[in-house]
């Protein structure tokens, strides 16, 4: 075992191991004098256990005007968060009433008031008139208090209902996944867009689906979670006494979790900071990676500009983890531009160094995992709830998943939806095609695939059952051929379908994948506009290959079909299962890990096209000759997220980390992440560039001039602006260049 690790990634020698430095062990036992005016809070304080250091005890005794504490990760914010509180009430004689405390759960904010609560001469009277609670949660009682009376629809699955309802309606139901539908709509209500777009079919259709979700609601007397923070921003915009009575009740504001504040949550907070801006905001900048929710880095980036008399407060000491992860995040998350330069110290010495792999696969990187993790379960040194396996993404999971369910590691997948894998909208066709190969009779799987012909699928689903009615057929996919109004090259491909589930019968299950795909699945998803406008080409593509890895272990299709099936099971029987978070391993995407930390971490997947993931590095590659594809700026923001990312990744270690590198990703050979690279190197790892690339230029638009010009500025890429060519005098063009 100990050879697949090693204290440096693969192809690295002679470096130097990154360590953080340890922190000076002084708090505020020392650093509060009896001399000073509020010492006998902070003696308080540490009878309850609670010892500041010097950056904490700042941000706590901070009373006016706007602060923004940069809390790195493990720093003690919500320490800071709760005695800052108590230091208002008990030093300032600040009224609880007047104090509001917004994070993003509902967990967060029970947990922030039961701390408060616990505090030296705090009482229950106290900390129930402090208004502690997430965004929605206090929007919302400002709507009940003006009248707003609307359910709120609390079930993510009821609202697909709804959308899969109005697809029906409008007859598109096979075109777009709800769920898709669902998050899109709300980027644009959180970056308060009100004019969607409406240029292609598509955008017409999905916008006339947002007036019709948006129409029922209304009718139905309902509202989502978006619309508490929409009707709130519209509500206070357009009552200014409303305003004027919220910024004088709370004089105080604090927000937790700074980075993941999107921009109508921004608006929002602004609107009620009274004139002497008392707003205090917690967060780190290197933490933000929630973009696809509209988490803006530039509100912190940017805090001293919009508030001129800002103060900040650096938390720069890492409380969680030894000082080889600190260590190693501080050198990963160095190479990051667009940043607040803060380095980590740390108060842990190292018991272990963080280790690296490159197992060949992913799906040798899963065995890899379970046979350590199993290791370390017998020797007696951990238990399951130490270990947490995170992932970069929803199908960077499959093999692990499969690896613990065949070794019957007690595990929690957690997760934002319950589906698998398998069950994945771009995989579930195909695996229903493998189906229908070895049972043509299959009308479960039947129903799963007849979307790919390009007929609605209820009425394609009656019109076969009616006709087996009247003779059955062994193929009862070929009645297809005779339904009303089919075109002809759509009979074609009933019978060319038929064709292929014949040929597949007898193939191995990773043969039988790729010969669909090639004859005609891949073709069909890249040129399904309507799936393409709200779902990125590179994330089906890895579902896809991802499924084909899977199918490679297996020989015949059937045994593929019941080792799916087998899963499936297995899955429903642990979820039914009363394991306690003490017998469990957590495997998580990074995404979910944020706030976690876990005593042995095995970051999964730390190769190029993972982390970072394929979509970030190829965010600004032209995909046609438009301004907008080939920003520069958009792919060196996508890196830099991806990079905050890793970062967060490696600091949910507290005592061990695990780093694997799959060598071979995809069907391809892939090089260790970069992020890691770099963080044994004093400078940024430049990957490999193909020979050529395409690139956005200015382009003669006279025939014979060969002039053209590089567009590397974003503003000069985004706007419509004119050019004369410096040759010629003739105007020029923008388009694709290959150089």
């Amino acid at each position: 075992m100990h050879q697949r690790f090693s204290p440096q990634p693969t192809g690295l020698t002679n470096t130097t191991i990154p360590y953080a430095s340890l922190a000076d062990t002084c708090n505020s036992e020392t650093l509060v004098t009896h001399e000073e005016h509020d010492h006998y809070y902070f003696r308080a304080l540490e009878r309850n256990g609670i010892y500041l250091n010097q950056p904490q005890i700042e941000a706590v005794r901070h009373k006016d005007g706007p602060l923004l504490t940069l809390a790195g990760a493990g720093s003690g914010k919500t320490s800071v968060l709760v005695s800052r509180t108590g230091y208002l009430i008990q030093v300032h004689q600040v009224q609880p009433r007047h104090i509001l405390l917004v994070t993003f759960s509902k967990k967060a904010a029970d947990e922030m008031k039961d701390r408060i609560g616990q505090l030296p001469g705090m009482n229950l009277s106290v900390t129930s008139s402090i208004q502690a609670s997430t965004f929605h949660s206090f929007f919302l009682t400002i709507l009940r208090s003006r009248g707003y009376s609307e359910d709120i629809i609390s079930s993510d699955r009821y609202r697909q209902m709804i959308m899969k309802q109005l697809m029906r309606e409008l007859g598109v139901h096979d075109s777009y996944q709800p769920e898709t539908l669902l998050a899109l709509f709300s980027s644009y209500k959180v970056n308060l867009i009100s004019d969607l777009p409406s240029k292609t079919e598509e955008e017409k259709e999905i916008k006339t689906l947002f007036l019709k979700y948006e129409d029922w609601k209304t009718r139905q007397g309902k509202m989502d979670f978006d619309d508490i923070l929409v009707k709130s921003y519209h509500l206070l915009q357009e009552t200014p006494a409303l305003v004027n009575a919220l910024q004088e009740r709370f004089q105080y504001i604090m927000v937790d979790e700074f980075q993941d504040t999107n921009l109508i949550q921004y608006e929002l907070i602004k609107l009620i900071t009274n004139s002497s801006k008392n707003l205090f905001v917690v967060g780190d900048d290197d933490q933000t990676i929630y973009s696809f929710n509209g988490a803006r880095n530039e509100f912190i980036l940017q805090f001293d500009q919009e508030f001129s008399n800002a103060k900040t407060i650096t938390l720069d000491i890492n409380y969680r983890s030894s000082d080889s992860i600190v260590g190693l995040g501080n050198e990963v998350i160095k190479h990051n531009q667009h940043r607040k330069i803060k380095t980590l110290k740390a108060t842990k010495p190292s018991r272990f160094q963080p280790m690296y792999s490159r197992p060949n696969t992913t799906d040798d990187e899963a065995k890899w995992i379970v046979e350590d993790v199993k290791q370390k379960i017998e020797s007696g040194s951990h238990q399951y709830n130490n270990f947490a396996i995170l992932h970069r993404t929803a199908s960077n999971n499959r093999a692990i998943f499969e690896q613990l369910m065949i070794e019957k590691i007690p595990f929690i997948l957690y997760s934002g939806t319950d589906k698998l894998f398998y069950d994945h909208w771009t995989v579930k066709p195909l695996i229903d095609y493998l189906k229908l190969s070895l049972d043509p009779r299959h009308f479960d799987a039947m129903d799963g695939i007849v979307s790919t012909l390009y007929i609605q699928r209820e009425k394609a689903m009656d019109f076969i059952w009616n006709k087996e009615q009247n003779g059955a057929k062994k193929y009862p996919l070929i009645h297809l051929v005779d339904y009303p109004g089919l075109r002809s090259f759509q009979i074609e491909k009933v019978k060319e379908r038929v064709r292929l589930l014949k040929e597949c019968k007898d193939l191995e299950p990773v043969a039988a994948i790729k010969k669909l795909r090639q004859s005609f699945y891949d073709k069909y998803l890249e040129t399904e506009g309507k799936q393409q406008a709200t779902v990125q080409k590179e994330d089906i593509k890895e579902m896809l290959d991802e499924l084909e890895a899977s199918a490679k272990r297996f020989i015949t299709i059937s045994d593929f079909i019941h080792f799916i099936e087998e899963i499936v099971e297995q899955h429903q029987n642990m979820k039914k299962g009363s394991f306690t978070n003490q017998q469990t391993v957590s495997l998580m995407t990074i995404h979910k890990a944020k706030g976690l930390e876990f005593r042995s971490v095995y970051l999964i997947g730390a190769s190029e096209g993972i982390i970072p993931h394929i979509t970030a590095l190829e965010a600004g590659k032209l995909q046609e000759a438009g301004p907008k594809e080939a920003a520069r700026i958009k792919i060196e923001r996508a890196i830099e997220e991806e990079r905050r990312l890793a970062y967060v990744g490696v600091t949910r270690a507290k005592e061990e980390l695990t780093i694997l590198s799959p060598a071979y990703y995809r069907g391809k050979k892939v090089e260790v992440s970069r992020f890691f690279l770099e963080a044994f190197q004093k400078e940024k790892v430049v990957p490999k560039r193909a020979s050529s690339e395409t690139v956005l230029a200015w382009l003669c638009s006279k025939e014979g001039c060969i002039a053209w010009q590089r567009i590397t500025n974003y503003e000069e890429a985004e706007t419509e602006i004119t050019k004369e060519c410096p040759m010629c005098k003739s105007p020029m063009k923008k388009g694709p260049k290959e150089i």
